[in-house]
């Protein structure tokens, strides 16, 4: 199925707050992937909601002289079915762990562009 062919009901809209070298290195892709993770990072944790996305880019990636991004996009929902949504803090603190090695098919699973909502400047 082409992403042309998925419905809007059959798709969920996850978020993920950036930094700006994971920005580039999506820019790259023309916006459709997110990089791999590096070697310490296990798991790529797309967040369920905006505002705890906003919080990650503005309170933890901009800090220090950085920016940080927030970035929303559209992901099969057959796909996530796999996963379980995990609360790490308060109850808009839910996210995704999408193990490092399955973040081929997740991006292979994102409908349409990956767009970058909001930017946070230290």
């Amino acid at each position: 199925m082409s992403n042309n062919d998925v419905l809007p009901e059959e798709t969920a809209v996850l978020y993920r707050p950036v930094g700006q070298e994971e920005l580039a290195l999506m820019q790259k892709s023309n916006f459709a992937a997110f990089p791999p993770r590096l070697f310490w990072q296990p798991i790529f944790y797309p967040v369920l909601n905006e505002e705890y996305a906003t919080q990650i880019a503005r309170d933890w990636n901009a800090r220090d002289g950085n920016s940080g991004y927030v970035t929303r996009f559209h992901v099969r929902r057959s796909f996530l079915e796999h996963y379980e949504v995990h609360q790490v803090g308060s109850a808009i603190h839910l996210e995704y762990w999408i193990p490092a090695e399955e973040l081929d098919a997740f991006n292979h699973n994102i409908v349409g562009p990956i767009e970058v909502i909001a930017e946070f400047h230290s």
